[in-house]
C-alpha cells in the first residue's frame, strides 16, 4: 500500500527505495574500529563479490559515484600518459571534464546524444595512440543509451594489455548484465540510488589487482580516494576514514534481497520494464531517443514528438502519487525519461504508463 503523503520516484535516481530498506538505516549504531563492523564489511564484501561477478575486491565509499570517477582518474592514469574518453551524454562528458580537472590528459571520442560507442570506434581510436585508461560509460542516464561493454573491453585487451578498462556503471549495475571479470573490466563503479535500489551517500566499485599496480606508479593519487591506502584498511575488513555505516546496513538487507532474485532473473524483470516501456511508446505516437540495439534496460529517454509541456505532465502525475523527469541537459522537455529500474514491479509501471494515457487525453 503506497503512501498517499509521498510521490513515489520515477526519476532516474534518487529511485523508489523499499520501506523496510530505509528502516535498515535506523540499527543502532555501532563504531567504524570495532568489531561488528568488520563483521558487517566482511558480509558486504562477499555479497558486493557475487553482484559484480568479481573475486577482486570492492571498494566501499562514502561518496556518490562522482567521487569514484576522480579516484580512477587519479589512480590510474600516470603523468605523461593519456586516458581515452568515450563521449555521447551529459554524464560520460562530466566525467571526461574530471580526468581533465585531475590534470590528466585526455582524447575523447564523441558520438551524438542518443547513439552509442562501438568497438570498431574504439579499435579506430587504440590505432592511433596509446592510453593508459580507456573510460567508458556503461548505461548513459541522461540519453537512455547503453554501450556494449562487453565488446568494447574486448578490444582494448587485443590492442594493448597494459591499458586499463574503467567503467561507470551507476545507473547499468544490477539492471543491466555486468560481467566484471569475464568481461576483463579492471574497475567498475557505481552508486546506490540507482539500480542498485538505496538512498544515495554510498558507492562501490570492483577493482581489479592491476589496478592497484597501476596506483602505484601514480605519485598524486589525492588523499580520500587514494585506492592503496583503501586496499590496506580493506585488507582488515575497515576503510580509512568513517563509512557511512547506516547505509552499509541498508545494502547489507538491499543484498540478501538482490541475490535471493538472482542476477539473471533482476536483469530480465529490467528487460520487461523496457519492453513494456517501449511498447507503450510505440503505441501512443512517441519516440525513443537512443539508438536502436543500444536502448538501456534501466530508463528509456522517450522523444516528447508530441511536444507537450514536459512541465504539465509531471504537474499531473503528481496528482496521481508520481514524481516524473523532466529529461536532463540539452534535451529536457525535447525528451522526458521514465525509470523502470531497482525494485519497481511490472504492476507498478503499468499504474504509470495508464496514467500518462490520461494525461495524454488532455493534450
Amino acid at each position: 500500500m503506497r503512501n498517499p503523503k509521498h510521490k513515489y520516484l520515477v526519476i532516474p535516481g534518487p529511485v523508489e527505495v523499499r520501506p523496510e530498506i530505509l528502516d535498515a538505516q535506523a540499527e543502532w549504531m555501532i563504531g567504524h574500529r570495532s568489531t561488528a563492523f568488520a563483521d558487517l564489511y566482511a558480509r558486504l564484501q562477499g555479497k558486493l563479490k557475487q553482484a559484480f561477478l568479481t573475486d577482486s575486491r570492492v571498494i566501499v565509499m562514502g561518496s556518490s559515484g562522482t567521487g569514484l570517477w576522480e579516484g580512477a582518474s587519479r589512480n590510474c592514469i600516470r603523468d605523461g600518459k593519456k586516458a581515452l574518453h568515450l563521449v555521447g551524454g551529459a554524464f560520460s562528458e562530466r566525467w571526461a571534464d574530471v580526468s581533465e580537472m585531475n590534470g590528466k590528459e585526455v582524447d575523447r571520442v564523441t558520438v551524438e546524444w542518443g547513439q552509442a560507442h562501438t568497438p570498431e570506434m574504439v579499435a579506430e581510436a587504440l590505432q592511433k595512440a596509446s592510453y593508459d585508461a580507456v573510460c567508458v560509460v556503461h548505461n548513459e542516464t541522461s540519453t537512455g543509451v547503453t554501450n556494449p561493454i562487453k565488446d568494447i573491453a574486448a578490444v582494448v585487451r587485443q590492442n594493448n594489455d597494459d591499458t586499463l578498462v574503467l567503467v561507470d556503471s551507476v545507473s547499468g549495475f544490477l539492471g543491466a548484465e555486468l560481467r566484471v571479470d569475464e568481461w576483463g573490466i579492471d574497475f567498475a563503479l557505481t552508486s546506490s540510488q540507482k539500480a542498485f535500489g538505496l538512498p544515495p551517500g554510498i558507492a562501490f566499485a570492483a577493482c581489479s589487482d592491476r589496478v592497484l599496480e597501476r596506483a602505484a606508479q601514480v605519485k598524486n593519487r589525492g588523499y580520500y580516494f587514494d585506492f592503496l591506502e583503501i586496499e590496506k584498511s580493506g585488507l582488515k575488513n575497515n576503510t580509512p576514514s568513517t563509512p557511512p555505516i547506516a547505509l552499509m546496513y541498508a545494502a547489507d538487507m538491499q543484498l540478501d534481497a538482490i541475490l535471493s532474485e538472482g542476477l539473471d532473473n533482476r536483469w530480465a524483470r529490467h528487460t520487461q520494464l523496457r519492453d513494456m516501456t517501449h511498447t507503450w511508446t510505440h503505441s501512443r505516437g512517441l519516440g525513443l531517443f537512443a539508438q536502436e540495439g543500444y536502448r538501456s534496460p534501466t530508463v528509456t529517454a522517450v522523444a516528447n514528438t508530441k511536444n507537450f509541456s514536459v512541465d504539465d505532465m509531471a504537474k499531473f502525475m503528481g496528482g496521481k502519487g508520481y514524481s516524473m523527469d523532466k529529461g536532463y541537459g540539452k534535451i529536457k522537455g525535447k525528451t522526458f525519461r521514465i525509470a523502470h529500474m531497482a525494485d519497481m514491479q511490472p504492476s507498478i509501471l503499468e499504474d504509470i504508463l495508464s496514467g500518462l494515457d490520461e494525461f495524454l487525453e488532455t493534450v
